[in-house]
């Protein structure tokens, strides 16, 4: 009776990894789709993020007179973070590896929670520093898996005044940049202020412009729209990161799945046998005793 309630225990955890395996596989195949159809977004916002920030260089770099509290450093009193992270988990090390450099970098240059303040997309993002106490002034959930323009227009316009309005110093993005569908790379990148205008300049082309009315009305509308835009495109290219890192998960996870399957395959049948030949055994010992 041991032998054959063992061999019902093992038949239950064969047929249950089994439809936890046909959930992950599932998931797999969703995931491989959504990070195509995401890809393909990110890849197709760059020509537009380009075009801009060639002319935001142009205009900045033509015309040096031209000021805009977006291109000037200032004291820092207080920093901004921008931390874009996922509503559901599933996602390997997607959201612990930004959580933690993030964290790691608060930790290390602030003393109080009045140097600093975090904007953040995404439920885990949010719950991690609720939970500990850090300030959250801005966020978003429930983004949707292919977000638009619309669907983080409000928080970057508003994030971006917050630098206009001096309530922050300076902002800085935490993503996962989409490398590749097996490598995302945790990236911190300054937004604000705009630093790098000099180097952006010296990549765009040589074109001539004629602006009307004139540079410096045109770049007080092109710099805002310019950093909202590198908000979106960081949107983006989290969001391919995070179904790249999904799908691996679950890859990992179906792939763990056979391996179970397959030892406990293995353990039933050799309990199996091991019923079997004990059946034998009694078989021929009843016939000897009887003898």
């Amino acid at each position: 009776m041991k032998c054959l309630a063992s061999l019902r225990d093992i038949q239950k955890r064969i047929d249950s990894t089994s439809k936890t395996k046909q959930i992950t596989k599932a998931m797999e195949m969703v995931s491989a789709s959504k990070m195509s159809k995401a890809e393909e977004n990110a890849k197709s916002f760059v020509p537009y993020s380009e075009k801009i920030q060639e002319v935001v260089a142009h205009i900045a770099n033509s015309n040096m007179d031209t000021a805009h509290p977006m291109l000037e450093q200032r004291e820092v009193k207080k920093s901004g973070y921008f931390v874009i992270t996922s509503d559901r988990g599933l996602a390997g090390a997607y959201n612990s590896g930004v959580l933690k450099k993030v964290y790691e970098t608060i930790q290390k240059r602030h003393q109080s929670t009045d140097e600093y303040t975090i904007i953040v997309v995404g439920r885990v993002g949010y719950e991690f520093f609720q939970k500990r106490g850090m300030p959250v002034s801005k966020s978003i959930l429930g983004m949707a898996d292919q977000p638009n323009f619309n669907d983080i227009k409000e928080l970057a316009s508003e994030t971006v005044q917050m630098f206009a309005d001096e309530e922050i110093d300076e902002l800085t993005m935490y993503y996962n940049h989409y490398k590749s569908a097996i490598s995302q790379i945790v990236t911190a990148k300054q937004l604000l202020p705009l630093t790098d205008i000099e180097e952006m300049a010296g990549s765009s082309s040589t074109s001539q412009y004629e602006y009307e009315p004139d540079q410096e009305q045109i770049l007080k509308v092109l710099l805002p729209q310019y950093a909202e835009s590198l908000l979106y495109g960081a949107l983006l290219d989290g969001k391919a990161s995070e179904h790249a890192a999904r799908m691996t998960a679950m890859r990992n996870a179906t792939d763990n799945a056979n391996d179970l399957i397959d030892d406990l395959t293995l353990s039933y049948n050799r309990a199996r046998q091991a019923a079997i030949t004990q059946e034998i055994n009694e078989i021929i010992g009843g016939v000897a005793a009887l003898e």
